[in-house]
């Protein structure tokens, strides 16, 4: 067994042969991708489209919904020049860190990328080389019950502070009404990445910096970022359950889509979901910006999204690009924008009828998406990785209580100093 695949048994994946049948001729190619939500579905589709016209063999692998996860997985694979995954599905922030395992797009792709946003194709360019093809964008969002809030007289929260206050209230009412498993607000609270980008929402709507800004200068310890960890720290208990601080995305979209939350952040794909024929509260969502962190502050939601990269350790690489360029294309994101609400990166298809009536908030936050908050990725580098796990630490230990919240962001900034210390 190759290291690869005893990684990926290792972590829990499933190996799963898409077609094992064709011509002689036909190359034999594999792609990890994600299974949050609907994406494994959309993408064992979307390669069976190709598989169609194009007669290779392709094995879909499915790999942790944890980027944090992923990552490590991803790293140990590529370090040892394993042939076994020729199409990698990566992070928003990841070229920086995996760039210099991955080929040069550029020739493959051509004009085509003239299509995409210029900012996802500059985020995935590295030393000139075009190392991933954005594949969907992503940014944080608010959903929130319309018929709770319409029922308690209330209104889309415009602040974190109104988002709070409407929770506990709308709480407190439908467990005296006997729903005794009611919460006002979920999010994504485990020690990983996906707290990060909340963490920064909250930071950044305050007013509180980037934590590491574009010039390298560290920002996170001052009095406005403090507020704002300080805010969702008095979540926690009371209008948040303490199992948050274990939820990642589908934790929290469950209890949310089983009826027992008021507002949840997570991401477009949520939509779909929250929308199917067996959810609970199908027909009773709206998706709204995410609050202010005041009359003074902003609504900030960070920017992810998914990329897909060819590995240079690839047997076959042109075939592989080719993969990458049908995954990507204006079909193929139009296909996964109207099935599973997954945003698409070409700017043509937010014009598309189809397209926002399956997803009308598409069109209402438009702006909220194409002005996203980027992780410190690029301005730290290869150390974005060791940043990241110092900042999900810091926030985490504020969260659950283990560290007051002055002393995490000074805890923080010390050992963020180091890092950058050691050159970023």
């Amino acid at each position: 067994m190759t290291l690869a695949k005893r990684i990926l048994v290792g972590t829990g994946a499933l190996l799963m042969a898409m077609i094992m049948a064709g011509p002689s001729q036909a190359a034999k190619i594999a792609i990890s991708c994600g299974a949050l939500g609907q994406e494994l579905s959309l993408c064992r589709e979307g390669v069976a489209l190709w598989i169609a016209q194009t007669g290779h063999e392709v094995s879909v692998i499915s790999t942790p919904n944890s980027s944090t996860d992923r990552l490590a997985l991803y790293q140990q694979i590529l370090a040892a020049r394993s042939s076994d995954i020729d199409v990698f599905q990566i992070d928003e922030i990841w070229p920086g860190v995996l760039g210099h395992h991955f080929m040069d797009l550029t020739p493959v792709m051509g004009d085509a990328t003239t299509r995409h946003f210029a900012a996802t194709i500059g985020n995935n360019m590295q030393d000139g080389r075009l190392v991933a093809m954005p594949w969907f964008a992503d940014a944080g969002v608010l959903y929130y019950r319309k018929d709770l809030l319409e029922k308690y007289d209330a209104s889309v929260p415009e602040t974190w502070q109104d988002l709070t206050e409407t929770a506990a209230r709308i709480q407190q009412a439908e467990r005296a009404a006997g729903n005794d498993r009611m919460w006002g607000h979920v999010f994504q609270g485990r020690a990983y990445e996906g707290l990060n980008c909340n963490a920064l929402e909250w930071v950044v709507s305050y007013n509180g910096g980037s934590v590491v800004e574009a010039d390298g200068e560290i920002s996170i310890n001052n009095d406005k970022a403090k507020e704002a960890i300080a805010m969702a720290t008095g979540w926690i208990g009371t209008i948040t359950p303490d199992e948050v601080l274990g939820y990642a995305e589908e934790e929290s979209r469950g209890v949310f889509q089983s009826g027992n939350s008021v507002f949840m952040r997570n991401w477009p794909y949520a939509w779909a979901l929250l929308n199917a024929a067996d959810s609970s509260v199908r027909g009773q969502v709206g998706v709204a910006a995410l609050p202010k962190g005041g009359a003074d502050g902003q609504s900030a939601a960070t920017l992810g999204g998914g990329q897909l990269s060819v590995s240079k350790y690839s047997e076959n690489p042109e075939i592989a690009a080719d993969l990458v360029k049908f995954l990507t294309s204006r079909d193929e994101q139009k296909r996964r924008a109207i099935k599973g609400a997954f945003r698409p990166t070409i700017a043509g298809l937010y014009d598309d009828e189809e397209i926002l009536a399956a997803n009308p908030f598409f069109g209402d936050l438009y702006e909220t998406f194409v002005h996203a908050v980027p992780r410190p990725s690029t301005v730290t580098g290869n150390k974005y990785n060791q940043v990241s796990h110092q900042f999900w630490q810091a926030v985490h230990a504020a969260l659950s209580g283990e560290v007051a919240v002055e002393q995490t962001l000074e805890n923080l900034d010390q050992n963020l100093h180091r890092i950058r210390d050691s050159g970023w």
